[in-house]
């Protein structure tokens, strides 16, 4: 399953605990992430993270177009919760998105333990069947190996 990551910054430190938490989980997983936070991530747990751009820089959006080509299963979104944060419309966006593609979403670490657990039981097993593999998401074909040695 493909996972996007965001954290924003008061909860990247929060988003790292929690891949090392579920490190063997993800592992098993594409992972890609906002800049800032996939570089969180993969200098705290040794995983391999696809990094798009920083958010403020359009990450959020990148996330937001991979959802609409089927191209995310589950998006983690660990967000600022102070009342003085202002929430971006392309933040409202990718949650608009995720509800129109039935995308599990977790904005909080609660949650988001909740969706890796059942990812692991395969109670997501369901995303398998509405998310067609796009070519995004399925590596190129391996060409056979020649059996003439020169």
């Amino acid at each position: 399953m493909e996972i996007a990551i965001i954290a924003h910054d008061m909860k990247k430190e929060l988003m790292a605990q929690f891949c090392i938490a579920y490190c063997g989980i993800l592992s098993k997983h594409r992972l890609c992430a906002t800049a800032a936070t996939a570089k969180y991530i993969s200098e705290a747990t040794g995983l391999s993270v696809d990094r798009l751009m920083s958010g403020s820089q359009g990450g959020e959006e990148q996330i937001a177009s991979r959802i609409a080509y089927n191209e995310i299963d589950i998006l983690l979104d660990f967000r600022d919760t102070r009342p003085t944060a202002k929430v971006k419309p392309a933040e409202l966006e990718l949650l608009r998105m995720c509800d129109l593609y039935n995308i599990p979403v977790a904005t909080n670490i609660a949650t988001a333990e909740v969706v890796i657990t059942a990812l692991e039981r395969g109670d997501l097993d369901w995303r398998e069947i509405v998310n067609p593999r796009s070519d995004y998401n399925n590596p190129p074909p391996q060409k056979p190996a020649s059996g003439r040695r020169k």
